[in-house]
């Protein structure tokens, strides 16, 4: 497939190079505290002759899904749908992945195109779950992956990285001093970015959730509901159902619901005001946690474009979700991805009950057990014999 950048504010095209990241004419433009300027995305210049959704990538769709878990799987819950009276909700279960998480989705791709391209060394930020996927995906592909990590980030998942024999650096401060830093690495030392939104394939990766919903379903849904931090997995959605649209396979686009939490909402600010403002994120949902979306203008001009929501929950609305879709499902979603869960039982009023319904579940709740203990009662006793528990 013939593909090419072109820029998502200006239009401009260039060809594609891993190394290129922002377009360089809307950079100039970059202000300190504010989304990434010159977002690039990857269009097909000859997407027309597509067959299946398959042949939109920019690389062979077999070699994507050679990593074990390549694809997640799409399932209902009877006893979700007595609780909920909502008969086609869909749980996209990206716990599955190989690092269970749906950063799995564009480490993949990041890390293809630097095989294909000789490239050995692979350094992001992160708060936990793209450390952890892209080390993860590293490790399978015998590739080197530094990470820098904030010192705040839970344990497990910088344990993860550390299974995976990854390089992990912690930084004094939060992830948008963590992006930074990671970006002087990549300058100094000419290693490839894995940044998510500031290298365009972390958005082109992430839309292989929305082709799997796509071939699952047989159709796209009429919504979905998807946990929002710095807006690349909403984006990256949105790229996929536009690809799906644009090339003929589908005759709409579905309802995206960007969920953030109260502590963490710039893009739902956004969204209501038309323009970003800086705020001190602060919430359970460490995965969505971000001062700066860097994805943020992408995003807004996605949800703006085809009639996208968002909606803020508490962080005790998306600790009971979390407890409610284990009990209920089976299903242990960390924080932040419960918070899609949250965001539809906040909303569920306004929404036809025959309607198709996806709830992105982004990651695994053994990720962060302990803001999982918080809605737990732990036994108070030990027993020694039957008898000592009259």
């Amino acid at each position: 497939m013939d593909y090419q950048y072109s820029c998502s504010e200006c239009g401009a095209a260039f060809d594609f190079s891993p190394q290129l990241m922002l377009c360089p004419k809307c950079q100039i433009f970059q202000k300190d505290n504010e989304p990434l300027r010159g977002i690039l995305e990857v269009i097909y210049n000859d997407g027309n002759k597509a067959q299946t959704p398959d042949a939109l990538w920019p690389v062979d769709a077999q070699i994507l899904q050679s990593v074990p878990s390549a694809r997640s799987p799409l399932w209902k819950s009877e006893k979700l749908e007595k609780a909920t009276g909502f008969k086609n909700l869909w749980l996209k279960d990206d716990t599955r992945n190989l690092t269970g998480s749906y950063k799995d989705r564009a480490s993949i791709l990041v890390a293809t195109i630097a095989k294909k391209w000789n490239i050995k060394e692979i350094v992001l930020a992160s708060t936990g779950n793209a450390a952890s996927s892209m080390a993860g995906i590293g490790a399978f592909w015998d590739m080197n992956v530094t990470i820098f990590l904030p010192e705040t980030a839970p344990r497990a998942k910088m344990v993860q990285s550390l299974q995976y024999a990854a390089r992990v650096i912690n930084v004094a401060g939060n992830y948008d001093l963590a992006f930074e830093l990671s970006l002087q690495y990549s300058e100094k030392y000419q290693v490839l970015s894995r940044n998510t939104a500031y290298n365009p394939l972390t958005i082109e990766g992430k839309k292989s959730g929305a082709f799997e919903i796509f071939y699952q379903l047989g159709k796209v849904p009429d919504y979905c509901f998807v946990p929002t931090g710095d807006g690349v997995i909403l984006s990256g959605l949105y790229k996929g159902f536009y690809d799906l649209y644009k090339y003929g396979f589908t005759n709409n686009i579905p309802i995206m619901i960007a969920v953030q939490p109260d502590g963490s909402a710039a893009i739902y600010y956004a969204l209501q005001n038309g323009f970003f403002t800086p705020i001190a994120a602060q919430t359970v949902a460490d995965s969505i946690s971000v001062d700066v979306p860097r994805g943020g203008y992408y995003a807004l001009k996605m949800l703006q474009k085809y009639g996208g929501k968002s909606v803020t929950v508490s962080d005790e609305a998306i600790l009971n979700a979390q407890k409610e879709l284990s009990g209920t499902t089976g299903l242990f979603a960390e924080p932040a991805a419960a918070a899609a869960y949250a965001g539809f039982l906040k909303m569920k009023a306004n929404i036809p009950q025959d309607a198709d319904i996806v709830l992105l579940i982004t990651g695994s709740g053994l990720k962060d057990i302990d803001s999982a203990m918080h809605k737990v009662d732990f036994p108070k006793k030990s027993i020694r014999s039957l008898d000592d528990l009259e």
